[in-house]
């Protein structure tokens, strides 16, 4: 069985959960026999070798020219048809791309049709989230199209909507089937006001998808309720944690002597860090020996940096920027709650990362982790005053606390990776027939 893998994100290249995900799930396939192709728009640092992995960025795959013809329907009304030889030439500057790419991108989620092939070249990528990000998945879109005439593979495993595009056109030419792996709908990303682009190419890629993986019954409802997606082609398989670990709790040196209450993740409106820092202004009403550590980064950072100054609360409120490797697993391992507040949370990973690390977890019942961890405590996202009670309840009760650890890790040995990897494997089987 191979895999033709397309996603947005892999390690070194992390920006969120999803190239987590991605890294984990790629190679327990690969353990579990699988081979599989991994496509993302740029390679970032040495690639891992692996006898069943391949990492191949987008930016070097090779390009030929003949005229290729675009038809783009809306409504049952066919609108225009592009030959878009004009715009494939490698290496041209961001201007004059775009100004040749504006009106395929801002229709892009009804490409319907490619024919032959184009000029020889590359495309560059940056491969990350920017203001060209649409652009970026046209011409992602073009290469799922030579990667489907040059390469063997079972299946097409499509990782949230930047690849949607080149799995469907993956599909059309090879004929292979397509599971789109949701971690995030745009209406979680954008607390249910969507970019209307995005979410017309999220749900192009669902209803074109054979079958649909989703990350939480959450997930699954949203996709059924905002999407009209059938439910008998949406399966859930949840997510897992890898195990490993640097360091031990034990073996870091605090040098404060106050409690210390963590949040870890994009600093924007899906994260709910507004709701993080206004129950810590309620806790410090009560206590004074606490201080809490907003990690990350996001375009609410500025605003949530001048409220904790009007709440004057600077001398127990720190924000560290974005954290890697070693510094996350130190933050971890220097806090005694771990708080995830989110307004939208498909799944989320950090709850259980924080258990590895032996720190209580309260998380919000908007978040798909809810589902599956039962020893965390669980909040609305906007009850600030349940959020503040819980933290200063868990800081003063140490032994409800070591129950929570406890009973945790307990759950924490159940889940797997190894146990997410079969069922995929089992839906690649069925999918081939196999």
């Amino acid at each position: 069985m191979k895999v033709l893998m397309l996603g947005w994100e892999f390690p070194p290249f992390i920006s969120g959960g999803l190239g987590t995900v991605c890294h984990a799930l790629t190679h327990v396939l690969t353990e579990l026999g699988t081979e599989v192709l991994f496509v993302l728009p740029k390679v970032y640092g040495e690639k891992e070798h692996h006898d069943k992995l391949e990492l191949l960025g987008a930016n070097e795959v090779l390009l030929t020219k003949k005229t290729r013809r675009f038809k783009k329907n809306v409504s049952e009304k066919t609108l225009t048809v592009l030959e878009v030889d004009s715009f494939l030439e490698p290496y041209q500057t961001e201007l004059s791309y775009d100004q040749k790419v504006t009106k395929y991108t801002e229709k892009l989620d009804v490409l319907k049709e490619l024919q032959e092939d184009i000029t020889l070249g590359r495309f560059e990528f940056s491969g990350g989230y920017g203001k060209n990000l649409i652009h970026e998945v046209a011409r992602y879109a073009l290469i799922g199209v030579v990667l489907a005439r040059n390469e063997a593979f079972d299946v097409i495993h499509a990782h949230d909507w930047m690849t949607f595009p080149a799995a469907v056109e993956a599909k059309k030419i090879s004929g292979k089937p397509l599971i789109c792996h949701v971690h995030a709908t745009e209406f979680d990303r954008t607390g249910d006001n969507p970019n209307h682009e995005i979410a017309r190419i999220e749900k192009y890629g669902l209803e074109e998808a054979d079958r649909i993986i989703a990350v939480s019954q959450r997930t699954k409802d949203a996709l059924i309720h905002k999407y009209g997606i059938d439910e008998k082609k949406i399966f859930v398989v949840y997510n897992a944690v890898s195990k490993e670990k640097q360091i031990e709790r034990e073996h870091i040196k605090r040098n404060l002597k106050e409690k210390i209450v963590l949040f870890m993740g994009r600093i924007t409106l899906q994260k709910g860090p507004d709701y993080f820092v206004e129950a810590a202004r309620l806790v410090l009403e009560k206590m004074d020996n606490v201080r809490f550590v907003m990690a990350g980064v996001g375009d609410m950072f500025n605003r949530l940096v001048e409220r904790v100054a009007q709440c004057r609360m600077q001398k127990n409120f720190h924000f560290t920027g974005f954290l890697h490797g070693r510094e996350v697993e130190e933050m971890f391992a220097m806090s005694d709650i771990y708080v995830m507040p989110s307004v939208s949370e498909p799944f989320g990973l950090t709850p259980f990362e924080a258990m590895l690390y032996h720190v209580p977890a309260i998380i919000s019942k908007q978040s798909g982790v809810a589902e599956v961890f039962e020893n965390a405590v669980k909040v609305d996202f906007w009850d600030i005053q349940k959020l503040a009670d819980s933290i200063i309840d868990i800081l003063t009760d140490k032994e409800k606390a070591e129950r929570m650890v406890r009973e945790g890790g307990k759950e924490l040995d159940k889940i797997s990776w190894n146990l997410a990897g079969k069922k995929i494997i089992d839906h690649y089987h069925q999918m081939v027939g196999s």
